[in-house]
């Protein structure tokens, strides 16, 4: 399973940190979630420089993508020359965004017709371009995610191991980075969330994985 984080200039830290952190707490041969970008380095909104993990053409070839937000996005969604080279397609990947990542889902018509979730900052440019906002932390819909709020990255990225690889692996990866004595809590949390917006079947599982 190869994952895409796809971290912008000026990205928010906990975003991209947190959703690839716990994604890489699976422990699957082939399973591997990365840090992508425009360059070879980026630079968060408080100062911290990263530098990229795979080119940014990973995120056409990877099984899941996911857009961080930053303090940059609506200024990255007007570069035309960007936004072309991504060539995603929802019928074979996983693709979600978290806060205003949504407006990069937005500019590749990936979220027409279907409620998104946000951050209230990002909320009225969505509403402005006509996309339909919920006030919720989380919504999927088919291989399609929202997530708003920094810290429903958790739920995101618990979308993404759920829909590969089923319930159990999705509690061994929060387990361990839940809050000591708050394990079962946080995992019942997330299910309640995640599951609430998706189909729980087994045949809702990624094929490919």
């Amino acid at each position: 399973m190869k994952i895409a984080i796809v971290t912008f200039e000026g990205f928010n830290e906990i975003d991209s940190f947190v959703a690839l952190h716990i994604l890489n707490r699976v422990k699957r041969e082939g399973w591997k979630a990365e840090i992508v970008a425009p360059s070879g380095s980026v630079t968060s909104m408080n100062g911290v420089t990263v530098h990229t993990q795979q080119p940014f053409s990973f995120v056409n070839q990877a099984d899941a993508v996911l857009f961080g937000s930053g303090k940059l996005t609506r200024s990255v969604i007007q570069d035309k020359k960007l936004m072309s080279g991504f060539q995603l397609d929802p019928s074979r990947q996983l693709i979600g965004s978290q806060c205003s990542g949504a407006l990069v889902m937005k500019r590749l018509g990936l979220v027409e017709n279907t409620p998104i979730c946000t951050d209230l900052v990002t909320r009225p440019w969505l509403i402005k371009s006509g996309a339909q906002v919920i006030d919720q932390s989380f919504m999927a819909k088919g291989n399609i995610a929202t997530a708003g709020g920094c810290l429903s990255s958790q739920y995101l990225a618990a979308w993404v191991i759920y829909r590969s690889l089923g319930r159990k692996a999705v509690e061994e990866a929060l387990s361990h980075v839940a809050p000591v004595g708050e394990e079962q809590r946080l995992v019942e949390r997330a299910f309640a969330v995640i599951e609430a917006s998706i189909d729980t079947s087994s045949s809702n599982r990624l094929a490919a994985v």
